[in-house]
């Protein structure tokens, strides 16, 4: 069990915790203190790493909670399906924890296929976890459906449904609240969050669908977190709206490029404006999905793809441009996500935590280095720890 001292960092956790040294043994935290001593260290472990965190912040990594890592896409046909991402894909942009759901394909992708490639990426050196389901009801699943699968498979935490899309099945009100009911009894059974996680469309429904689900039953509205939500102002005046009334939301880091969408960091400053606590948003990438472009008769005109980097790039934008705390900014895409998920030892820089760390400059917000489970995957800007196929 090696050992690893980062010293004289200004620690986030995400609570600033003010010039902090961090010990790290395998891959947890073992003591985070105003001094810890080199030499202690060294007696410990001869070999033990020091880095020197002097003038830079420490965080926690980021958490990105729909990335399609084993690829998605297909809308335009077989040629559009979306390859599936390499380790270095998620170092580059601070991600050490990712969630996966299945894209619009639910016919040729399978579960069984993403549980593999989460099982993958993990022997690699990040953390991953996925959702059951896809954009259609019923859902489809690994065992007799998703609550059994949310019970049974270690790395299924919830499931997926698209709503208020053309893409979509279009479920009635009573499939919806099934779904929910059936997520969070599994969540319940296997301690585990046991949320849907709700691709929102651009259609004229909205939300309206989960208000209806939601309406008359004693279910949280923090079980079902909508995503996307960012894809267009109209939707997202809806979402302000169901945040005030207690709900939460997820926006996408890939959007924001376009006419339409609204920048994460325009959100961001849209809600403080209506004083809604930013702990009821996150922010995911929707990474390595395909980003289809449809004209007003439906009919596709564009492809592009989501960029896992875009996690890093919108917390930059809005540390840089927001006017938000330091704080408040990292927990977007740290605690928030690691409170929504019900992953305890992720999120937060504290003692007996998973050692799932960034040093970042704060003059330029540049990504210095990444350690994910106690191990360097970063140093000073360069990946240094690659996927089983990525040439070094």
């Amino acid at each position: 069990m090696g050992l690893l001292l980062i010293k004289n960092g200004h620690v986030y956790g995400p609570t600033s915790l003010g010039r902090k040294d961090i010990l790290i043994a395998g891959r947890s935290i073992l003591s985070i203190d105003t001094h810890i001593s080199e030499e202690a260290v060294r007696a410990l472990d001869k070999n033990a790493a020091i880095i020197d965190a002097e003038g830079a912040w420490v965080t926690p990594g980021l958490m990105d909670s729909h990335i399609h890592f084993n690829g998605a896409g297909g809308e335009g046909g077989p040629h559009f399906r979306t390859p599936p991402l390499q380790l270095s894909s998620f170092i580059q942009a601070g991600i050490t924890t990712a969630v996966a759901p299945l894209g619009t394909d639910g016919v040729s992708r399978s579960l069984r296929e993403l549980l593999a490639k989460a099982r993958s990426l993990e022997n690699e050196g990040i953390s991953t976890y996925m959702y059951s389901g896809a954009y259609r009801l019923p859902s489809v699943s690994i065992t007799e459906n998703v609550m059994t699968d949310i019970v049974l498979i270690d790395k299924v935490i919830g499931a997926k449904v698209a709503l208020s899309d053309h893409r979509s099945s279009h479920p009635t009100v009573e499939e919806l609240r099934r779904l929910i009911s059936d997520a969070r009894v599994g969540g319940m059974l296997a301690g585990k969050a046991g949320i849907v996680e709700a691709h929102m469309g651009a259609e004229e429904w909205g939300l309206g669908i989960i208000q209806e689900a939601l309406a008359g039953i004693q279910i949280p509205m923090s079980q079902i977190v909508p995503t996307h939500v960012n894809r267009n102002q109209k939707l997202f005046d809806e979402t302000l709206k169901y945040c005030e009334q207690g709900g939460v939301a997820d926006m996408t880091t890939s959007m924001g490029s376009d006419s339409e969408s609204v920048k994460p960091c325009d959100g961001v400053r849209q809600a403080r404006l209506r004083n809604i606590p930013l702990s009821r948003f996150t922010m995911s990438t929707d990474g390595n999905g395909s980003m289809p472009v449809f004209n007003k008769a439906g009919e596709l005109v564009g492809m592009g793809i989501g960029e896992p980097i875009t996690l890093f790039t919108a917390l930059r934008e809005i540390l840089l441009e927001s006017g938000v705390s330091t704080e408040e900014a990292l927990a977007l895409v740290t605690s928030n996500v690691a409170d929504r998920l019900k992953l305890a030892n992720k999120g937060r820089l504290s003692v007996g935590n998973d050692a799932d760390l960034l040093i970042i400059t704060p003059s330029d917000i540049a990504l210095r280095y990444v350690v994910a489970k106690g191990v360097i995957m970063m140093r000073e800007g360069t990946v240094i720890r690659k996927g089983t196929f990525e040439s070094c």
